[in-house]
């Protein structure tokens, strides 16, 4: 079947998961980190049901009305209880799509890109929580290495952070192409990537909680997840993907040889089944028809 697209948008690895999913017509899913609902259009094409998350109240607006889909503004980290709430004891599948959405990106208002001029913002919901803007301007240098260092996997972190608190003492750092030309002065250029893409990737997952999210919701899926039901998860960072990979791997488990013959499991309980072998990746055509999808990881794991 042909690929779904919304307004030219293109889901990420949609074949691969619609296969890891095991979508079937009457089944309930959720769709924790819903966007402009591609992954959703096609489960409900496929005869699913989907509740559908996002903190954005902008693309949940945008999404409007859709037969088969209940979409509700919150966050994925609440997405058992969420779905609790709309009466869904236990579901077939889940779906995590991580990361920013096209339209967050493509927004200068938002905030994400260095690319486009706008307030250091980053906010996924807008009504609330401290701004990029506010952590650069607030935080301490020593945090600022922290966040740089541990959710941008920056090397230059300490650097960075100095040179911000010293910036700071002259002026306020207020929009985003003005912050990513300073750490481009900071560090230089090298390579094909822009010198602040690690800090604006730390900032944007400490905005929004990113890594708590992200765990909250692996540990409130599985537990809402059915006997048989299947969890996917696509992430665009390094960081993400362990915490993803490590979480089905200590569920999947392994069988360990006694000494007295034999063998006996060992894992955390509940079980589950590796479904994706090893990452999947896109396909070099997907690739070049969407460049987004060139750093996605597609991981999937089935509870027994």
């Amino acid at each position: 079947m042909g690929e779904v697209k919304m307004g030219g948008h293109i889901p990420v690895l949609l074949k691969e998961v619609m296969d890891a999913l095991a979508v079937r017509p009457g089944g309930r899913y959720v769709d924790g980190t819903l966007g402009r609902a591609g992954h959703t259009k096609e489960i409900i094409a496929r005869g699913g049901m989907v509740l559908g998350i996002d903190r954005d109240e902008q693309a949940i607006h945008e999404i409007g009305e859709v037969a088969g889909l209940t979409a509700v503004r919150g966050r994925h980290g609440d997405l058992k209880e969420i779905a609790n709430e709309k009466g869904w004891s236990e579901v077939d599948g889940i779906l995590l799509d991580l990361g920013v959405s096209s339209p967050q990106l493509d927004e200068a208002g938002r905030g994400f890109s260095f690319l486009r001029e706008g307030p250091l913002d980053m906010r996924m919901d807008r009504s609330s929580g401290l701004s990029a803007a506010d952590i650069v301007n607030g935080e301490s240098a020593e945090r600022l290495e922290e966040i740089f260092r541990e959710l941008g996997e920056e090397p230059q972190a300490r650097r960075i952070a100095k040179a911000i608190a010293k910036e700071r003492e002259k002026r306020k750092f207020e929009t985003t192409v003005e912050f990513a030309d300073f750490v481009e002065r900071v560090v230089g250029r090298r390579g094909a990537h822009h010198p602040a893409t690690r800090v604006f990737q730390a900032l944007r997952m400490e905005v929004n909680d990113e890594i708590g999210e992200l765990e909250r919701a692996l540990e409130g899926g599985l537990g809402l997840l059915k006997s048989g039901g299947r969890f996917a998860v696509i992430t665009f960072e390094s960081l993400t993907d362990r915490i993803v990979k490590r979480f089905f791997a200590k569920h999947v488990g392994r069988m360990v040889s006694l000494q007295q013959g034999g063998e006996r499991w060992e894992g955390e309980e509940p079980r589950m089944r590796a479904v994706t072998g090893k990452v999947v990746v896109a396909s070099e055509e997907e690739a070049d028809l969407n460049p987004r999808s060139r750093s996605a990881k597609l991981r999937a794991a089935e509870k027994e």
